[in-house]
């Protein structure tokens, strides 16, 4: 009886195996791609493999934007609902709360792709791979740092979470910048950790590396130079721009205040503006440079033409245009040193009535730089009205136009070299452009001439003086327009400068907007800046001092 229970459960038993044989067989030939179908469905995915964006350098080769790797932390709430144990143990390696982390979850219930977390460090991503949660699943991305912060924020620009450029340089070189992301097939295990690789689909193409034309040195002091004067000074902004005379590369341009792009950037910040670039004002006496260049060009006028100022004011239609004091009789050189404004007036008012108009049309005003860089603005200057004296008065010293302080430092750049206007660019160049001749150079020269009594004792600019270093410049102090016309209380205030004046190196442009403390006019609030500024630039960059090189012409 034993024997024949033993049997049975024997042949039972092979009954099974053989059963189970046929159906692994049959289910091996037949149903062989379901099962395979299936097993990859479970198993085997696409995976997008990411392009590295291009570095961007200063002129020097320091990264002044870089891509370090993260990871992407996502879930699958229509397949994989985690608990509450589980949502405990994961939210402090996402840096949330388990309330915030459940909410996401709950609100999410119905999709099947949800990122719990972006951009998450490779160590946080290892530590939450440790806690083994099932239905976790990473891919690899990469996020933007600025080494220089905000020293650099507005020229350089900020990416968004997909690492496509917002702002600067990041936006206007996007498309260089950006590679091609890649892909490739992989099996995964159950917790989604990849297993190996199955095949590569499309390799990636790295994005293009960019090499700015600023300095980051020149950078970094005019950052520091422009914020700690706003701050001085409680205005409400400031601009400085930088650029190199032989090339019209762009070696510094800063704004204050600045923003941080590494950290969290907060919608409608006003830091973020590049004010530089987009914003404009009326230049003011900055442009009177330019009414005598029109004045030595009519060849009715010379340095040392005298022109009668008193008894100090002088009516143009019904608008008074007043010195501070009677200046008396004053040579065209000294109305400039001087910033005379019933001088100048004077002047324009002898000239041919589009002629202060076409000089500085011939500058750049109004006009297009093509730096490429976001929000670029054309300012504003017109011909209409200029049949009319006060229209034209007006236009000699500064007001009824606009400009960037961008475009005004592009302006003083054709005074730098000679009468040759030149493009300006942000990009690093390795050969000088051609420029255009607008002017004659010996006009020019006298402008330059008489541009640096200004920063001489007697001038409005002494404190715009470099040591060692002869300077050419121009202030600016101009009324801020209101809802009821220009205030008496809110100016701006503008240097703008060209060093050394013996063989230009530099034009630098200084805007403080609506200092409120320590003065308001652009010699005293503006020009010290363009001085401390300046003589860092000059020593970094290597030039002579002018005793020094008239010491060596000399021996030679």
């Amino acid at each position: 009886m034993n024997a024949w229970r033993h049997y049975a459960v024997v042949l039972l038993f092979l009954t099974a195996c053989c059963g189970l044989a046929v159906r692994v067989v049959y289910l091996a030939v037949s149903e062989k791609q379901f099962l395979q179908e299936q097993g990859d469905a479970r198993s085997v995915r696409s995976e997008v493999i990411p392009s590295y964006r291009g570095v961007v350098y200063d002129r020097l080769g320091e990264p002044l934007a870089v891509s370090t790797p993260v990871v992407a932390v996502w879930t699958d709430p229509t397949s994989v609902r985690l608990s509450n144990t589980d949502i405990a143990r994961l939210a402090p390696s996402l840096d949330l709360s388990p309330k915030s982390l459940a909410r996401l979850l709950t609100d999410n219930a119905e999709k099947s792709f949800v990122y719990l977390k972006r951009q998450v460090s490779w160590t946080a991503a290892e530590k939450i791979r440790g806690l083994e949660i099932e239905g976790l699943y990473f891919h690899g991305a990469y996020h933007r740092y600025y080494p220089a912060a905000e020293t650099t924020a507005h020229l350089v620009g900020v990416t968004d979470v997909d690492d496509v450029g917002l702002e600067g340089v990041e936006l206007a070189f996007d498309h260089l910048l950006k590679g091609q992301h890649g892909q490739k097939v992989v099996l995964k295990d159950r917790l989604g950790n990849t297993i190996r690789d199955l095949n590569y689909v499309r390799a990636p193409r790295f994005g293009k590396d960019l090499n700015l034309s600023v300095d980051l040195r020149l950078q970094y002091f005019a950052h520091r130079e422009l914020k700690a004067a706003v701050e001085h000074h409680s205005a409400t902004s400031g601009s400085l721009v930088m650029l190199d005379v032989d090339t019209g590369e762009i070696l510094a341009l800063v704004n204050a205040p600045s923003y941080n792009p590494n950290e969290p950037l907060k919608p409608g910040y006003a830091g973020m503006r590049n004010r530089a670039v987009t914003d404009t004002y009326e230049p003011g006496s900055t442009v009177k440079p330019f009414t005598v260049l029109a004045a030595l060009e009519s060849g009715r006028y010379q340095p040392g033409t005298q022109i009668d100022t008193a008894p100090g004011y002088f009516r143009v239609g019904n608008k008074l245009v007043q010195d501070p004091v009677n200046l008396g009789s004053i040579s065209l050189a000294e109305a400039l040193q001087k910033s005379s404004q019933v001088g100048i007036t004077k002047v324009a008012l002898q000239l041919d009535k589009r002629a202060v108009f076409d000089v500085l049309l011939r500058a750049g005003v109004g006009q297009y730089i093509g730096t490429g860089l976001p929000g670029e603005s054309l300012g504003s200057i017109s011909e209409a009205g200029l049949d009319n004296p006060v229209i034209r008065a007006t236009l000699a010293y500064g007001y009824g136009l606009t400009l960037s302080p961008l475009q005004l430092a592009q302006a003083y750049l054709v005074i730098a070299n000679g009468g040759v206007r030149m493009p300006l660019s942000a990009i690093k160049i390795h050969e000088p452009p051609k420029g255009e001749r607008v002017y004659n150079q010996r006009d020019v020269q006298d402008v330059l001439a008489m541009m640096e009594r200004v920063t001489t004792l007697g001038g409005t600019a002494p404190r715009a003086s470099v040591a060692g270093y002869r300077v050419a410049g121009k202030t600016g102090t101009v009324r801020v327009v209101v809802e009821t016309g220009y205030s008496d209380e809110l100016h701006v205030a503008l240097f703008a400068g060209i060093v050394p004046v013996s063989d230009p190196r530099i034009v630098m442009v200084v805007v403080v907007n609506e200092p409120t403390r320590g003065g308001i006019g652009g010699g005293v609030v503006a020009a010290p800046v363009f001085s401390r500024v300046a003589e860092r630039a000059l020593r970094l960059l290597g030039v002579e001092p002018d005793a020094a090189r008239s010491e060596r012409v000399r021996s030679i």
